[in-house]
């Protein structure tokens, strides 16, 4: 049976670009304990075949993207650049309770934290939901910002409080179309934001100018080829095998995580960074299939 026993179960596998997927995987193989520890060499396509056997049913799974936002913005507050992402305050405990996003506002605890000052209020708020954004500096440069924690309260969708309030019709919903209500609503955007509790504090990043952002493994993402997973159902650094609506099915890794993805059906895919891959990551939200590719020697 060519490709090895459930390979040949995937379709797309022949036409797959394993040199890409290998290339991701080789990011984060040290971080697995379950990586195989041979040398890689000769074909990619091989490399897989012979170290890893697909999960012999896959998983229904709905897949949905994020992406990397590029947007101008300033290390000093002006008229233009007024609305700030925050470094973690002290004391801040992972899964502990702190402020709503209300309170931060209506208290200024975050008085001193800024990192860099955005546009608007949306722009920063998409920055918090994506978990990293680069920032192109007036005056010249970038800023790359990372996930550095978050407030402990539940993420709730300002898109989904949209639809609720008759603002926005389901089939219209987008990142975009968010903006757009939020232009033409600016003294409601406060109390739209408001609606999501969930607050994303920020860290620099040391970053090459043409690596992706951090994922959760601490290393850069690949687009199309790093996925945010459940780690309670996908192991972080293993190879994943995604059909994807609007995509040809390939080979990605777990390599990210995300508040909002929960149990072995949901996926989200990286996009890349700038406005581009923001629009694709945002069109996707479609059900399609994930097998996981497991470790031979584990079995």
């Amino acid at each position: 049976m060519a490709g090895g026993p459930g390979f040949c179960d995937l379709p797309g596998w022949a036409e797959d670009d394993h040199a890409a997927a290998l290339a991701a995987f080789c990011v984060t193989r040290d971080l697995w304990s379950e990586a195989p520890q041979t040398p890689i060499g000769g074909v990619a396509k091989a490399f897989f075949e012979a170290h890893f056997h697909p999960a012999s049913i896959a998983t229904p799974a709905r897949l949905t993207g994020y992406y990397e936002p590029a947007v101008p913005g300033a290390q000093a507050p002006s008229a233009r650049f007024a609305h700030p992402l925050y470094a973690a305050p002290a004391g801040l405990a992972p899964g502990k309770p702190w402020l709503t996003r209300a309170e931060i506002a209506a208290t200024g605890a975050l008085a001193g934290l800024e990192l860099v000052w955005l546009e608007t209020a949306i722009e920063a708020f998409l920055a918090q939901v994506q978990g990293s954004v680069r920032v192109m500096l007036e005056g010249g440069g970038s800023l790359r910002l990372g996930f550095a924690g978050k407030n402990g309260h539940p993420y709730r969708s300002i898109g989904a409080a949209l639809i609720h309030r008759g603002a926005i019709e389901a089939g219209q919903m987008s990142a975009q179309a968010i903006r757009d209500w939020c232009a033409a609503h600016p003294a409601q955007v406060a109390d739209l934001l408001n609606e999501n509790p969930s607050f994303v504090f920020f860290r620099p990043l040391d970053l090459p100018e043409d690596a992706g952002p951090q994922g959760a493994m601490g290393r850069p993402l690949t687009a199309l080829r790093s996925l945010a997973v459940d780690p309670a159902h996908v192991p972080l650094g293993a190879p994943v095998w995604v059909a994807c609506p609007g995509l040809p099915p390939r080979l990605m890794i777990a390599q990210d995580t995300g508040s909002a993805i929960r149990g072995a059906g949901r996926g989200d895919i990286f996009f890349g960074t700038g406005a581009a891959a923001g629009a694709r990551a945002g069109a996707l939200n479609a059900m399609g299939q994930i097998r996981v590719l497991h470790p031979k020697a584990a079995t």
